[in-house]
């Protein structure tokens, strides 16, 4: 079985994740088709911006928010993982009825919902088809704030209830603050993430710095168009190879957020485009058509890169090839408040944090050690030394100018 090597696969990510291309069209398609690729996480808030920019560094905010929320041509709603996602408009299929369960498979984010549907004694088929009656209603409104829209929802289902559990679904919340949500309101935040990936509510404007809802025609002006539901599939999965292969059906699943079972059954619809290959003695699948590309390394444009916590590249699940030892990979990957990344040749070699100061912003960088560095570039034609801090502080200067602040302090350790 041929062989891949991890630098040969950063090489190849890099390209794919359009770290390393240069302007060859306009702004806006290069945005478009980068945040096409796999989509965007933009969960802190924001993070997508970051994310675009590494990948365009010649856009601003304001070129990122008309393409949102003038434009629409990108679209943001919960996708893998549960998460907000932002990506092209015209590829909802993709990002959204791609992840919608059929007969016997879990909903992607849904599993915590057994506590309230045990309480109310309600099967969760039933409350989930009396949210989609009632979801139309946003085809009229706009709502801002998520704790908002949870009650909202809730009370519109409630005549759709039978009438002895009327009063359980206005009980305060097991879950978050009881003060502010009920239950019913808890079991509509489960279930709108399969009315998202059903194409029924979607993220509108931000308003004083609130999330609105809204319903996808009412956003977009336009009907949501699915498609025949394995050629939705089919193209999540090719996104899901062509950024991160090579790759295995559960590292595919464990990126969408969803049960092996469904993962695998998504899987299936490709596997005439799969060829297998040996990735650190472990068998993988690469796109057919994309393994002259790994085999194939280029020069890179840019081999020193600054990346923005949860950016799409860092989110592959076989960490082991973005840095080797595992020691380091609690620093990097964390449960909350990840870092951003600093990559040399696609390696993660360090990490950096800002915050926002009154006088502006405050960058700091850590470098990993040369010795764990260098162990990463067995494969690599040479080895570079470390990124210097001039070229760090450079782009500590151009990423605060994207987000509109001066640099308060830059320090290194």
């Amino acid at each position: 079985m041929l062989e891949i090597t991890p630098w040969q696969i950063r090489n190849f990510r890099l390209r794919t994740h359009q770290l390393d291309s240069s302007p060859s069209s306009s702004l806006t398609s290069r945005i478009i088709r980068a945040a096409g690729i796999c989509g965007i996480q933009n969960s802190p808030p924001g993070a997508w911006e970051i994310s675009l920019f590494s990948r365009v560094p010649d856009c601003t905010k304001k070129d990122l928010d008309h393409l949102l929320t003038e434009e629409k041509s990108l679209l943001q709603a919960w996708s893998f993982r549960g998460a907000p996602v932002v990506f092209p408009a015209s590829e909802s299929a993709s990002f959204l009825q791609a992840l919608t369960a059929r007969d016997g498979e879990e909903w992607i984010y849904t599993h915590g919902i057994t506590l309230a549907l045990d309480f109310l004694s309600l099967p969760f088929p039933e409350l989930l088809e009396m949210l989609i009656q009632v979801l139309p209603g946003l085809d009229q409104v706009t709502i801002a704030g998520k704790s908002s829209l949870d009650q909202t929802l809730a009370q519109w289902m409630l005549p759709l209830l039978p009438a002895s559990r009327r009063d359980l679904w206005n009980r305060p919340s097991m879950y978050g603050d009881p003060q502010r949500q009920t239950v019913g309101g808890a079991v509509v935040s489960f279930l709108l993430r399969p009315c998202s990936f059903l194409g029924l509510v979607v993220f509108g404007q931000r308003k004083e710095g609130l999330p609105t809802f809204t319903s996808y025609k009412n956003w977009t002006g336009k009907p949501y168009c699915p498609l025949e539901p394995d050629e939705a599939a089919r193209r999540l999965v090719r996104k899901y190879l062509h950024a991160y292969g090579p790759a295995s059906s559960d590292q595919f699943a464990s990126w969408l957020g969803c049960t092996k079972k469904q993962g695998r059954r998504m899987w299936d619809t490709l596997s005439g485009e799969m060829e297998s290959v040996s990735v650190l003695g472990k068998k993988a699948y690469v796109l057919k058509n994309d393994l002259e590309d790994i085999l194939s390394p280029v020069l890179l444009k840019r081999p020193l890169l600054m990346l923005g916590p949860h950016d799409p590249y860092l989110d592959s699940r076989d960490r082991l090839i973005l840095q080797p030892d595992p020691a380091l990979h609690r620093q990097i990957w964390k449960t909350v408040s990840n870092p951003g990344a600093i990559l040399r040749e696609g390696e993660i070699v360090g990490i950096w944090n800002c915050r926002k100061k009154p006088k502006g912003l405050e960058i700091h960088f850590q470098l990993f050690s040369p010795s764990a560095a260098a162990f990463s570039c067995t494969g690599s034609p040479e080895i570079t030394p470390l990124p210097c801090r001039q070229e760090l502080s450079d782009m500590a200067q151009q990423y605060a100018a994207f987000r509109g602040e001066p640099v308060f302090k830059l320090d290194f350790s």
